[in-house]
């Protein structure tokens, strides 16, 4: 026998052994004292004498409170329980958010025949004590636990919540990106396409090579800050955070290559993380529809009403638009709102119009 198989040999026989009077106390207190309490109240009231009556009346009062004082104890020795197969096997039995009282009285009902024969084989088939623990904690999981339903829906929001987590990060790391080119990279461009413009001005009318150089140089600085631009604003556009998102739209229809009509009605601002997509699904949206639509207009209409953000991105062009595809474009914006647990429809049939509607909580 190894150390470690002897370690766990005594771990499991302590498990029994503190298990023992663990069984004794819930089998008594869940099991004996409420259906005992209740025996004697009634055989009392249907046979006690009438000079019996305070006797029978504490009877009936021990018959009221026992079943109270079991569900009390049920709960509290299914904690201890659960604190014994932690400690002693390593199984993690979480607590359930709702307790079910019927299923703790029942392992404590059960928790006593249980050790008596776990006491049984550590003294007949000792080699058997580990198969014996097993069952013991699988009753304790069915028992004591969340229950398999209940604990689907307590992975399902812990998925939730980090997924929550992880979309909260990944916006404040797209704005600490978007702070840091605008305060260094970019400021580096600004000040270069200005020193390249006033040597361009000052040489002007300066003949050869040197001075074409300047020129190309400058155009390329101008060109290079323009695209940084962008891609900044793509990132995470400042005027979000500092004017909110009817500016932010606003600058986005401004710079459409087409007419685009806006409506903002947000009097209350939503999170950050659902004004980033809020925002980024206007700006692609109106993208696809410059590239790909051949539309003449377009309006966006974004409003806030019952706790959720409603943006309805709208186009006269020639339809047929769909969601398929490798993972751009549309597909990319139901993407968006479902990491926020937000809802995505597209309306698009040949001919057009085209309505893009995407609704999101205002609290993710």
């Amino acid at each position: 026998m190894t150390a470690a198989h002897a370690v766990n040999s005594w771990r499991v026989v302590l498990h029994m052994l503190v298990g023992l009077p663990l069984g004794v106390c819930g089998f008594v207190l869940t099991g004996v004292l409420p259906i005992g309490a209740v025996y004697c109240a009634g055989w009392s009231l249907l046979y006690a004498a009438p000079g019996d009556w305070p006797m029978t009346a504490v009877f009936v009062l021990l018959a009221v409170v026992a079943p109270g004082l079991a569900l009390v104890a049920a709960g509290r020795l299914a904690s201890v329980q659960r604190r014994r197969f932690r400690g002693l096997l390593g199984a993690d039995i979480p607590a359930p958010v709702r307790p079910a009282r019927g299923r703790q009285i029942a392992y404590h009902l059960l928790a006593l025949f249980t050790a008596v024969a776990f006491a049984v084989v550590v003294v007949a088939a000792p080699w058997t004590a580990a198969r014996v623990a097993r069952a013991d904690t699988a009753l304790a999981r069915a028992l004591l636990g969340p229950g398999r339903r209940a604990e689907l829906a307590m992975r399902v929001e812990s998925l939730a919540r980090s997924r929550a987590d992880i979309v909260a990060a990944t916006d404040a790391e797209r704005r600490r990106i978007e702070r840091d080119l605008h305060d260094g990279a970019q400021q580096r461009l600004v000040s270069l396409a200005m020193n390249l413009g006033m040597a361009r001005a000052g040489l002007a009318g300066t003949p050869g090579p040197a001075m074409r150089a300047i020129e190309d140089a400058h155009d390329e600085a101008v060109e290079a800050l323009a695209e940084m631009r962008e891609f900044v604003r793509g990132l995470h556009p400042a005027v979000l955070d500092d004017r909110g998102l009817d500016a932010a739209l606003s600058g986005v229809a401004a710079r459409a290559p087409l007419p685009v009509r806006l409506r903002v009605d947000v009097p209350v601002r939503c999170s950050p993380v659902v004004e980033a997509v809020a925002y980024f699904v206007v700006s692609e949206a109106l993208t696809n529809v410059s590239k790909h639509a051949c539309a003449t207009h377009a309006e966006v209409v974004v409003h806030r009403a019952a706790g959720r953000l409603r943006v309805v991105v709208t186009d006269d062009g020639r339809g047929g638009a769909s969601t398929g595809g490798d993972g751009t474009g549309l597909l990319g914006l139901a993407r968006r709102a479902a990491a926020v647990d937000g809802t995505f429809a597209l309306h698009s049939p040949v001919g057009g119009p085209t309505t893009i509607t995407v609704e999101l909580p205002c609290g993710s």
